[in-house]
């Protein structure tokens, strides 16, 4: 797809398929102008912008089923304003103008304001001018000084521009953005995948500038449900989703208790997700969203030309508990040569070997098992229970470990036949140090709770000793601020499978790419 964007003139919303389907593939993001004046007479009054609400609602949500999620569209409210005929600004250079009807005076006018030099591409001139048919007349077309409404805001999908939306065409002057900080989101799915909520601040602005920049915008962060509503005395509209009219409702309820006028509260339905698999939200929702982003390029690698090309080293690591074995064994079935860290430990834990002495020497006798060996139940509970304790176990144990493995590399790459992929599992990759040996960096996350919930099943241990044992791992936010791809099997077997045929796929195409070009 061209790294472009467009803008379409919509003239009959029924033709909207159709337009889009034709444009598709020559832009990648899409703003959409309705051409309202062109469905009423010159001497009717112009529409409030409220009677387009529920048009753009509709626009939106069915655009996910004519084309695909990369196509980033955004319907322009600051064109339905009364006493609209300023020159259109927009924050994106626009590269070609397409409309589903012709209309050579209004395209010519937006060409001009645009600075477009390539003429429209007018994709049927047989459409009647019909928006004036679409106006919703069942809702109070008033528009307010101040509205306000919140939200996690994480990446914005048509869910979010629906919202966001409706809460400006219903505002003449000032919208205020309550966006729920970490305080606020640790019980949500993956919430070590939200961005910052600075990035969704900046991103929601963008937005919101972009489709309407006559407005005033304040947008805060908020650690709590009432952000500034439990203050502000002039506002005047809450915007809420059905789900969470309840949350408006109280929003009054502690207005009334300081003297400040209720709100109105308007609420916009729910938009359906088109996924029904038992793991997605029923809803469109940046839970969704986040999902849909496991088994995925979460970042770019970082060049790393002090390693050979091949084999290309992944290193999977994970908490306590997150699956990351059998992840290992799911990438060894689809083709990749899997060093198992941990099993590589016990080899350098065998009597005679340079970290056994070492281990009894600081440790004592009382760690070995009648057979002489290094008895694991007895180390643990000393390490930890004192982090002093598992650092001097590390500082004895990761030196040998990871000249073992480089050991072992090294004969790989000795081979005539070497592999092409090899993934190094290795719990303790990152608080190691050990992510510059690798070219990339894959990950396990679980939430807490589940890791603990696992831990007591899986090791019989109880919830105060499970507890520990998590404390003692690098949490989940810092592995994904060093991973490259993340992977999560707090759902079922075959859903953390898809993720991992996703990453190999991706991983398989990348490196015959960047084999050919050589």
């Amino acid at each position: 797809m061209a790294s472009s964007t467009g803008l379409l003139v919509v003239s009959n919303i029924k033709h909207l398929g159709k337009s889009l389907r034709a444009i598709e593939k020559y832009v990648n993001s899409l703003y959409i102008h309705l051409n309202v004046a062109g469905s009423t007479s010159t001497t009717s009054p112009v529409p409030p912008p409220p009677v387009w609400g529920r048009l753009i609602s509709q626009l939106y949500a069915n655009s996910s089923s004519y084309v695909g999620k990369q196509l980033d569209l955004r319907v322009l409210v600051s064109p339905l304003r009364p006493g609209a005929n300023g020159s259109l600004k927009l924050r994106q250079p626009v590269d070609l103008i397409f409309s589903d009807a012709h209309h050579p005076e209004l395209c010519d006018r937006l060409r001009a304001d645009l600075n477009i030099s390539k003429p429209t591409i007018f994709l049927d001139d047989s459409v009647i001018s019909d928006l004036s048919a679409q106006q919703d007349d069942t809702q109070p077309p008033k528009v307010y000084p101040s509205v306000v409404l919140g939200g996690t805001f994480d990446r914005i999908h048509l869910g979010h521009k629906i919202f966001l939306t409706q809460a400006v065409l219903r505002t003449c002057k000032r919208l205020v953005v309550g966006v729920t900080t970490s305080a606020m989101t640790k019980g949500k799915t993956l919430p070590d995948l939200i961005l910052p909520v600075e990035e969704r601040i900046a991103r929601l602005r963008e937005f919101l500038v972009d489709i309407d920049d006559t407005l005033q915008y304040e947008i805060v962060p908020i650690d709590d449900p009432f952000g500034p509503t439990q203050v502000d005395p002039d506002l005047d509209m809450i915007v809420v989703s059905a789900e969470t009219l309840r949350g408006g409702q109280k929003v009054n309820e502690v207005r009334s208790a300081k003297q400040l006028r209720e709100l109105e509260i308007f609420v916009i339905d729910i938009v359906e997700s088109n996924v029904h698999d038992g793991i997605h939200e029923t809803k469109v929702s940046s839970s969704n969203t986040r999902i849909d982003l496991l088994g995925t390029r979460w970042r770019r690698p970082e060049p790393r030309p002090q390693l050979p090309p091949r084999p290309y080293i992944i290193g999977l690591t994970g908490g306590i508990a997150s699956g990351k074995s059998k992840m290992g064994e799911r990438l060894a079935n689809m083709g990749a040569h899997v060093i198992d860290c941990d099993k590589v430990a016990h080899d350098v834990y065998e009597p005679g070997q340079l970290c056994y002495t070492r281990i009894v020497q600081h440790f004592g006798q009382g760690i070995v098992s009648d057979d002489g060996r290094i008895d694991r139940s007895k180390l643990g509970p000393l390490v930890f229970a004192d982090p002093k304790q598992l650092q001097a176990l590390n500082g004895i144990v990761w030196p040998e470990l990871i000249a073992e493995v480089n050991r072992r590399l090294d004969a790989l790459r000795s081979q005539a036949d070497v592999p092409r992929v090899v993934v190094l599992e290795a719990a303790v990759l990152l608080r190691a140090g050990w992510e510059t040996n690798c070219h990339e960096v894959w990950s396990m996350i679980v939430p807490p709770d589940e890791a603990v919930r696992r831990i007591i099943e899986r090791n019989k241990l109880s919830e105060v000793e499970a507890q520990k044992r998590l404390a003692s791992q690098v949490p989940n936010s810092e592995i994904v601020a060093k991973s490259h791809v993340i992977f999560s099997s707090q759902w079922d077997h075959e859903f953390t499978q898809k993720q991992a045929e996703r990453a190999w796929k991706m991983l398989t195409k990348e490196l015959d790419s960047y084999q050919s070009s050589l």
